[in-house]
């Protein structure tokens, strides 16, 4: 690629916009509204961007890989801010051994697949 990219954003929906902001905060992004409908949410050098749409078909697909420095730290966290109880729908799956590594999932409380995993 000629371009240097500098960094990727998706956009994901919400089914529930304001809910949705709450979780991406708690679960340590902070938020820059960039209107009524849109926010970007950032974690160091990552970012996207959460928007007020719900297509039910497009957030079942939706997945998203975080890379993380110490999965087990990153777990243990996830465990701590008791999302799954603070927000009905979330669902947290403990780490697993794979081929190229380690990882949990994440289910955000529209059932975005969050996937955090540390490459051998």
């Amino acid at each position: 690629m000629e371009n240097k990219v500098n960094s990727i954003r998706p956009f994901i929906g919400a089914k529930d916009f304001k809910q949705s902001r709450n979780f991406y905060r708690d679960l340590g992004f902070a938020e820059t509204s960039l209107g009524p409908k849109l926010s970007l949410f950032q974690n160091n050098k990552i970012g996207f961007y959460l928007q007020d749409a719900f297509v039910q078909d497009w957030l079942d697909n939706t997945m998203i890989f975080m890379e993380v420095e110490n999965l087990e730290h990153s777990y243990r966290y996830l465990l701590d801010l008791n999302l799954v109880d603070k927000y009905p729908g979330t669902k947290l799956i403990p780490v697993r051994e794979e081929e190229w590594g380690r990882e949990c999932f994440l289910h955000d409380p529209s059932g975005i697949l969050l996937h955090f995993g540390e490459f051998k």
